[in-house]
């Protein structure tokens, strides 16, 4: 086969690929940003790209131009536990701090199934900042269309990053109003793992193993083609997924996790990819509710 040939067809794949996503995702309100979409807007000055990743990884090797943060960058300290959502005037001293513009759009990615770039695009989102999008397949997506790559650092010119309006806090959903939603049987999903769910485990920062009562269980990885390619599974099967819940979409559903990074992956694949209209995440998740031996808890095993 000669050269010529072999260029025609991988142009051809990956303008199949860029529909079959398309199609697949056309419901997800442009928050997907796939890695052959992304290649031609890698230097313009108006987009902006977030690596969430270990700072190791970032260092070894990461997108050209991209910026790096990682959870503790976007988590209020002032709370006795931790994981929860920073607030609005640091958020702001953080994109400031990073060069972002009011106009520029945001492009995240991670190397964890799109997880921590969720948690990322929720908190963005209770902002009412939606001028970002989520790398599908992350960093792995990107190398496989052969996407430069570099050890380089960024250089950055701080801006005067603020939110245009009052917090709408879109999907997010407190303590108390989790605990006011028990008693309206509102429906509520654990998307930690089984573990997890059941109180053979907990993880580091909650007081407790354990969950929280009548609380479901799906484990946020399901989406995801995990053991993969790391990507969103396709929308059929999503629906499948979800379908089996007996849930309708206009159901009040409150999602949680260890700290709310997981269930914010949960929340975008049940909000922007299969159209469920009132979905929360529950920012302390286990880790804050565990710490409050007032709230009702349950558990599959004796302490």
């Amino acid at each position: 086969m000669s050269w010529k040939n072999s260029v025609l067809i991988f142009i051809i794949f990956l303008s199949c690929q860029k529909n079959q996503d398309k199609a697949l995702f056309e419901d997800s309100h442009n928050y997907l940003i796939e890695a052959v979409e992304l290649k031609p807007l890698i230097n313009k000055s108006n987009i902006k790209i977030l690596d969430f990743r270990k700072r190791e990884d970032y260092e070894n090797s990461h997108i050209i131009g991209a910026l790096h943060i990682t959870r503790n960058d976007i988590e209020d300290k002032s709370y006795p536990y931790s994981g929860m959502m920073a607030k609005k005037e640091q958020m702001e001293s953080l994109l400031s701090n990073l060069g972002i513009n009011n106009n520029d759009t945001i492009i995240i990615y991670d190397d964890n199934g799109m997880c921590e770039a969720s948690r990322l695009w929720w908190i963005l989102q209770n902002y009412n900042y939606d001028n970002v999008k989520i790398l599908h397949g992350g960093l792995a997506g990107w190398e496989n269309i052969n996407g430069e790559t570099t050890m380089e650092g960024t250089e950055v010119s701080k801006s005067n990053f603020r939110f245009n309006e009052t917090p709408y806090m879109k999907y997010y959903v407190s303590k108390n109003q989790v605990y006011e939603a028990l008693q309206r049987n509102t429906v509520i999903i654990d998307t930690r793992n089984n573990d997890e769910f059941t109180g053979k485990y907990h993880k580091k920062g909650a007081k407790k193993p354990g969950r929280i009562p009548n609380s479901i269980n799906i484990d946020w990885a399901i989406n995801i083609n995990y053991d993969g390619n790391k990507r969103l599974k396709p929308i059929e099967e999503l629906e499948t997924i979800y379908n089996k819940l007996n849930i309708n979409k206009s159901d009040s559903i409150i999602l949680y996790c260890h700290s709310g990074v997981r269930s914010a992956n949960t929340t975008f694949v049940l909000t922007e990819l299969l159209g469920y209209k009132n979905v929360m995440n529950y920012d302390g998740s286990w880790t804050e509710w565990s710490h409050f031996n007032d709230l009702p808890s349950e558990s599959d095993h004796i302490q």
